[in-house]
């Protein structure tokens, strides 16, 4: 058993003090959130977009996300109702200029107006009950309680009446079920069905020693409660098994903050740990690396249960929309929290709030590997020493006794279901082997294909059908891409055409229509035998960065391609944006801080070599003593030279432009940084947005 110490409290003087915004002023309450306020303003003009749009007039839309893209292009994802029945499969995206202007709508399934419809039902709802049950039963499902409430389902075709049953029991593997069947309401027949309990099974491992993020309580005692609202709690062996339910559990809590002490069983710490730790590193990574503030987007952190299972013994971990659930495995030592295990089944939670993705046909392919994806990239994020990243899915887990990892991203057939490429009956198979030639695309679109070692891993992965050979573009911006693809161009039932036209305007957007990045992702699709679609890398436009030698200089992809403290990058609006709505807030927090960010950028030997940036400065500190202070440096080699210096004296709450030359840097690789440093009281901020690095 690996030993798990853990130790340093990274919240802790936060909790010691008034609650502070870690972007802005001292305060009580947190800051209005941006992304809400985008949803209650799409709200708020649904009825308008539905008339715009030519739906019916019995058709209302529910807004379900909005996401701004860095040149201000809006993309309004909807769910809709008919005569108030919720319509299963009659989401959409609509997409406008910055200007407002609708320029295309991605309809699921190619639904637009809805034709009319009768919203009498002909057969009862205990006939459509018994029907759920006996769809539960032929799925080798045990069905406990049942409910059923009428909706239009469009999900597979016309869109017709129906009940929805919902059956709670277990699946034939012994895990919690909420089978979703849709009755035909005039007929009886069962019309579709998708299960809402998504799992991983295995043995789970633990992560070594690592520092944890923990905050204190009230009384001064420790928690498993991180920065980000992440918590741990102890389920005490209790819990169906079956269906999923159970306590919320005690949250873990400690005189010291050392956690855990590399052992299992049913009463130990150690698995806690890791799920705590698996919990903040999704969450960091959704936020640093893709923008995301967490599964919601609103900046909540997940609750874990641990010790969940009545037999104390319980072999799975599972997502439920609102929690993660980790069993202690086999005879209750080999407890299921592995880093990948979390970062899958939370990505899961990802899924359900963006694309909405089905769990049956090509999309719950696209569903399962999306959570190996991105379950793989928090691997990679998090960078531990005893679980290094990889392309292997569940490699920790052992579940078939001999070493192997239960899925593999280059060539994923290794595993002896799933497939490498698709094909028009890929649908008819379990989503955890539909999922297969997503898995297989991304590795590719990341790292190319054929024989390579990566981090110590031996990987071939094998192109289809005599596809030409694949370049990588790297795994950050694959994922990027698929990011993307699935908050703004995919819909509850899209299919590996859909994905291959979402991720190549995924990167078109992102990159620009004849960057090596969209022929990359091109290429990589085409290498699993998904042809070409609408959406082609050809024409179109250059990236936005025109000239800048700097990557993602004006802040919109988040912390993409910065390095730096946990944070200051952020789209909170206590501050305005130069340009957009995310910006580098440095300072802000009222107490004591030291932050930075900085980017390596190659000077060019011609030319005239420039840094500019804007910059915005406030403070609530008074007098002419400094106080707070922030400085903009350039490290060449080992010498680093301060350009400006800026404190809490002489504030500007406009921004200004500040130009420097780097001629002295010509021919020379440089880290362009900036850092702050605030005291232990009264805040200063230090606001940069819109930096540039050209050469004239």
């Amino acid at each position: 058993m690996k030993p798990v110490v853990i130790g340093t409290t990274l919240a802790a003087a936060v909790a010691l003090c008034p609650t502070t915004s870690a972007f802005g002023s001292v305060s009580g309450s947190p800051q209005p959130v941006p992304h809400a306020k985008a949803v209650a303003n799409a709200q708020s003009n649904a009825a308008q977009a539905a008339t715009s749009l030519g739906l019916g007039s019995d058709e209302a839309l529910v807004v379900k996300d909005v996401i701004v893209d860095a040149n201000g292009a809006k993309h309004i994802r909807y769910n809709r109702t008919y005569k108030g029945l919720k319509v299963i499969g009659g989401d959409f995206v609509s997409h406008a200029d910055k200007a407002g202007k609708v320029t295309s709508v991605t309809w699921n399934r190619g639904l637009q107006k809805m034709a009319s419809l009768t919203t009498a039902p002909r057969i009862s709802k205990s006939t459509a009950l018994a029907a759920g049950k006996k769809n539960a039963a032929a799925k080798k499902s045990t069905a406990g309680t049942a409910k059923g409430d009428l909706v239009v389902y469009a999900a597979s075709g016309k869109p017709t009446l129906a009940y929805e049953v919902v059956t709670r029991g277990s699946q034939k593997d012994g895990t919690p079920s909420e089978l979703h069947t849709f009755v035909d309401a005039a007929t009886g027949a069962t019309l579709g069905s998708r299960e809402r309990i998504e799992t991983g099974t295995g043995d789970g491992v633990h992560v070594g020693n690592v520092t944890l993020d923990t905050t204190k309580n009230a009384s001064g005692q420790f928690q498993l409660k991180d920065s980000h609202g992440n918590y741990t709690t102890d389920t005490h062996s209790q819990g169906n098994e079956s269906t999923g339910s159970g306590p919320a559990g005690d949250l873990y809590v400690g005189a010291d903050d050392s956690w855990g002490n590399g052992t299992a069983g049913k009463t130990s710490e150690s698995p806690a740990v890791d799920a705590h730790y698996g919990a903040t590193k999704t969450f960091e990574y959704y936020k640093n690396v893709q923008g995301r503030n967490g599964i919601w987007n609103d900046g909540r952190g997940a609750p874990s249960r641990v010790h969940f299972g009545s037999s104390g013994a319980y072999q799975n971990a599972f997502w439920d929309g609102t929690q993660m659930s980790y069993g202690d495995g086999s005879g209750g030592t080999h407890p299921l929290t592995a880093i990948d295990v979390a970062g899958h089944e939370m990505s899961h939670g990802v899924t359900e709030n963006t694309a909405g993705l089905d769990y049956s046909g090509d999309a719950g392919g696209l569903n399962e590997a999306t959570s190996d994806i991105f379950g793989t990239n928090v691997e990679w994020y998090a960078a531990n020493a005893e679980d290094p990243g990889d392309y292997l899915i569940g490699e920790e887990i052992d579940i078939n006794g001999d070493g192997s990892p239960l899925r593999y991203m280059d060539k994923p057939s290794k595993d002896g279901g799933s497939k490498d490429c698709w094909s028009s009956t890929l649908g008819n198979l379990d989503p955890h082997y539909s999922s297969g030639p997503l898995n297989h695309w991304f590795f590719m679109a990341a790292e190319g294909s054929g024989a390579k070692t990566i981090n110590g891993v031996a990987y071939d992965s094998p192109t289809c059908a005599g596809t030409p050979a694949v370049t990588g573009i790297g795994r950050d911006k694959a994922a990027k891409i698929w990011y993307k693809t699935l908050s703004t161009y995919l819909t509850s039932g899209s299919n590996y055409a859909a994905a291959r036209n979402g991720a190549v305007k995924s990167a078109k957007d992102l990159y620009g229509a004849t960057s090596a990045e969209c022929k990359g992702v091109e290429a990589a699709f085409t290498a699993i035998s998904v042809v070409a679609g609408t959406e082609k890398c050809d024409g179109g436009t250059t990236p936005p960065t025109g000239d800048n030698l700097l990557t993602n200089p004006g802040f919109e992809s988040g912390a993409v391609s910065w390095t730096g403290t946990s944070g200051p990058i952020t789209n909170n609006s206590g501050r305005p944006a130069h340009a957009g709505s995310w910006k580098m807030w440095l300072g802000g927090n009222g107490s004591t801080a030291n932050e930075n960010e900085s980017q390596q950028v190659a000077v060019p030997a011609t030319g005239t070599p420039k840094l500019s940036y804007w910059i915005r400065t406030d403070t609530s500190e008074s007098g002419s003593r400094v106080y707070d202070s922030a400085k903009v440096q350039v490290i060449n080699g080992s010498t680093t030279s301060t350009l400006a210096t800026y404190s809490n004296v002489g504030t500007n709450a406009t921004y200004t432009q500040k130009t420097f030359d780097l001629s002295a840097y010509k021919g020379k690789t440089i880290t362009v940084k900036f850092s702050a440093t605030e005291d232990s009281s009264l805040q200063t901020s230090f606001v940069v947005d819109d930096v540039s690095v050209t050469a004239s």
